[in-house]
């Protein structure tokens, strides 16, 4: 069944704004602000570069939505129901489509909080569809339903294939369905949290991360809060595969929490999450490292939190997100960046 959705242009008072950079930031020039207030991430852009969609959490909605918005900040517009979770957003090439994950379908309300009195953990919610609606909110249909958690999807540049992470077979792996959701194929193999894919712009890779579990006790606790919709993530390197899931490879050797691969246009560099080197695991920033495993860089100075990093296909521009420049601690923000070499 085909919905339609009016898209809701956001109001706001400004578009964006430049915030400044930062002498120990080489890499980033005219750093620029996008969004204001709440909860603004996991931000990617479209194939032409004019377009960027990204989750946010803000007070009129019970949970994270989708929002796309153009490339200066302008234009921003609701594209999911406004009902339930969201996340997980990415452009078809041709810019006509547009693909997320949402629980409005089984949940309309916010999703049931995390419990940490298990520590740090994430909710892989089995609630989540995905599904897909066209730039001007039309044609909402779900994709795939596994009555499991199905999320993380990216789209390949050639258009010939989506990658996305479930764990409806038991374990949380890596799949590949084409656009419309058959031809289902398994990527990943390993027990363990295999997740996060990103296709590379050429569609030739995917890089992605994976919970290296060293220790039988570590098995156990990984199934153990499975079974509860939970994955620990204090630890996940960056791993990368071709495109089919052949000759699997480990990347980083950090030992923390690295995420949100992306690879460089030219397949040389990974950017990507971590809070490698601070103690207390609470200081994220941007890092990129060779595909060889060599040459880890540090890009982000900023306290706190940046993270969900994406090159524009050109490789001219960088869009993360960031708490820099908040009006109140823990903000996240979507930024973008001129990408200096």
């Amino acid at each position: 069944m085909l919905t339609f959705l009016a898209p809701m242009l956001l109001a706001q008072t400004q578009d964006s704004v430049l915030v400044g950079d930062n002498p120990k930031e080489p890499h980033l020039r005219n750093v620029r602000q996008l969004t204001f207030g709440g909860q603004n991430a996991e931000a990617y852009w479209s194939f032409d570069g004019k377009q960027i969609v990204y989750q946010t959490r803000q007070p009129e909605w019970p949970d994270e939505q989708i929002v796309v918005m153009n490339a200066d900040g302008s234009g921003k517009r609701l594209l999911s129901t406004g009902l339930g979770r969201c996340t997980c957003s990415y452009f078809t090439p041709d810019g006509k489509w547009l693909y997320f994950s949402s629980t409005h379908d089984r949940n309309k309300g916010a999703q049931t909080p995390v419990d940490h009195s298990k520590g740090y953990v994430w909710m892989v919610n089995p609630q989540f569809s995905i599904y897909r609606v066209r730039a001007d909110g039309s044609g909402l249909t779900k994709v795939i339903d596994k009555n499991a958690y199905v999320a993380e999807t990216t789209i390949d540049p050639g258009g010939k294939y989506m990658t996305w992470t479930s764990n409806f077979e038991g374990d949380l792996e890596i799949y590949r369905s084409d656009l419309n959701g058959g031809n289902v194929k398994r990527l990943t193999r390993n027990v363990g949290y295999d997740g996060g894919p990103f296709v590379s712009w050429d569609g030739k890779k995917i890089v992605y991360r994976r919970y290296d579990l060293k220790t039988q006790t570590e098995v156990d606790d990984y199934r153990k809060l499975l079974a509860e919709n939970l994955v620990r993530p204090s630890k996940l390197e960056v791993y990368m595969m071709d495109a089919d899931g052949k000759n699997p490879r480990r990347v980083t050797s950090l030992n923390c929490a690295s995420f949100a691969p992306f690879l460089s246009p030219d397949n040389q560099w990974i950017i990507f999450c971590s809070n490698f080197g601070d103690k207390k695991g609470r200081e994220f920033d941007l890092w990129r490292i060779r595909v060889d495993g060599t040459d880890l860089e540090r890009i982000t100075r900023s306290p706190e939190f940046d993270g969900f990093p994406m090159f524009s296909r050109d490789g001219k521009h960088l869009v993360f997100a960031s708490n820099r420049n908040g009006k109140v601690r823990g903000e996240t923000n979507v930024f973008v960046a001129d990408w200096i070499e």
